[in-house]
């Protein structure tokens, strides 16, 4: 209203312009200016000038008008996926196809979101999400563990496994095999502690392989069999990134290990947290139904 005043000279005319009666302008001028503690308007024999403390405040004036219209187009944006950020979580397979797909996909819908993506181990992100820190996260959790305190678990997919084996290994050409043909190699895993990691439903099921070599990184465990060194598993959204010289064997229905994978969210998700867990579903179901594993 003071600005409105200021601009058109007169209590009369910024009514108008405002849609309000003379007196509510003039009485909310009036409040404005016993808080300031001066007057802000020269009340002439027809209108009103800006005094000096009027003239003083007119920028001030602009600028919170200026902030307050930037604040409503920000916050337009998040509603309508105009703007915003996603903070988004993955463990590390999960971006070989998964994530990846889905954020081209959610990108072309919506291009005003800026996606900031970070990898770790499931038990991170789910931290994070709990924490406030992060708005989605890829995962896969335990099948018996319950959701952490202030977590939801959205399921996504199944994984299958399968055998990583180096070209020349007498199983390589198999179109299936089953886990006790190998159970004497030198398996090559992530972790010495066999339920955290690939290996779990398998282990779970009562499979336990010889563990030769202990190798963290996916470069590492591919190479190391490239090599002749053991074998490994490899998830099945991430066999198109497996080098040439290593090949896939598919694991017998009865013994394949899956893994759960599931999106991650706070009670409460976003607006553009809700989208994407919508893209992620669809790519999801399209990875699930064009696997040939």
């Amino acid at each position: 209203m003071f600005l409105a005043v200021a601009r058109a000279g007169s209590f009369t005319a910024a009514a108008r312009l405002l849609g309000y009666t003379q007196s509510a302008v003039s009485r909310q001028v009036q409040s404005l200016e016993d808080e300031v503690g001066a007057e802000l308007f020269e009340r002439l024999p027809r209108g009103v000038r800006l005094s000096e403390a009027g003239r003083v405040l007119v920028p001030h004036a602009e600028a919170v008008r200026d902030r307050l219209a930037t604040a409503r187009a920000e916050l337009e944006a998040l509603r309508s996926l105009g703007g915003g950020l996603l903070r988004l979580g993955s463990f590390s397979s999960a971006t070989a196809a998964l994530v990846p797909r889905a954020q081209a996909a959610f990108r072309e819908r919506h291009p005003g979101v800026t996606v900031s993506r970070v990898e770790g181990p499931s038990v991170k992100h789910l931290r994070l999400v709990a924490a406030g820190e992060e708005d989605l996260a890829v995962v896969s959790p335990p099948r018996d563990a319950p959701p952490a305190p202030g977590v939801t678990l959205h399921h996504l997919l199944d994984e299958p496994m399968l055998v990583a084996l180096a070209r020349g290994h007498a199983h390589a050409g198999r179109r299936a095999v089953r886990l006790g043909e190998l159970a004497e190699e030198e398996w090559i895993v992530g972790n010495e502690r066999l339920e955290d990691t690939l290996f779990r439903p398998a282990v779970a099921a009562g499979f336990r392989p010889r563990t030769g070599l202990l190798a963290h990184d996916w470069i590492a465990k591919l190479g190391a069999v490239a090599a002749g060194l053991g074998v490994t598993l490899v998830p099945a959204l991430a066999a198109a990134s497996v080098r040439p010289d290593v090949a896939l064997v598919t694991i017998h229905p009865e013994d394949v290990p899956y893994r759960r994978i599931c999106a991650a969210t706070p009670p409460a998700p976003t607006v553009a947290a809700d989208a994407f867990l919508a893209v992620l579903r669809g790519t999801a179901r399209e990875l699930t139904d064009s696997t040939p594993y």
